[in-house]
């Protein structure tokens, strides 16, 4: 789903069963098809066209040092599924795949939360002027679940952490 949204419309079917060909060989063409229809269906549903819009970036590095209380600053290093940047907001979206939804935000994985608000605190330096917002994409149902501002700054106290110190022209602190 990273370089699909990249190509034209006419071209990503090709695409994806080409790549689930060669890299998911032992599947068979029914398995491979579906998977593929599946990834489509997603980048072209309308609820998610800002996730995979010209504004959105697949697969963003991202790396710093959060501050904590009392202890020494925490390397965080990830990788941001896709990040939306437009000049009032930031959306970090992270894929959760072969998976049922939580009913409600609330109920998903605490680790899912804390890796969305540590990249959220690490861009909070780089973009202090934008809304940040974070967000789990569903994939096997399709959903775009919002996780809201107060859940993630809980979960970064929590940690008994502070906004990032980060260098924005090295991405270290």
């Amino acid at each position: 789903m990273q370089s699909l949204p990249d190509l034209a419309a006419e071209r990503r079917r090709n695409a994806a069963l080409t790549y689930l060909l060669r890299n998911a060989a032992d599947w068979n063409e029914a398995e491979r098809t579906s998977l593929a229809d599946s990834a489509l269906g997603l980048i072209s549903d309308s609820r998610f066209a800002a996730v995979f819009g010209e504004t959105s970036r697949a697969e963003v590095p991202i790396v710093g040092r959060i501050a904590l209380r009392g202890r020494a600053p925490a390397f965080v290093s990830g990788q941001i599924d896709r990040l939306v940047v437009t000049p009032d907001e930031i959306l970090i979206v992270d894929f959760k795949t072969n998976q049922a939804p939580p009913r409600t935000a609330g109920e998903a994985l605490q680790a899912y939360i804390r890796q969305l608000a540590l990249y959220r605190a690490l861009l909070g330096k780089l973009y202090p002027q934008r809304r940040l917002r974070a967000a789990l994409l569903w994939t096997e149902t399709p959903e775009l679940m919002e996780i809201s501002a107060p859940a993630l700054d809980a979960e970064l106290a929590s940690l008994g952490a502070g906004m990032a110190e980060l260098d924005p022209a090295t991405g270290r602190s």
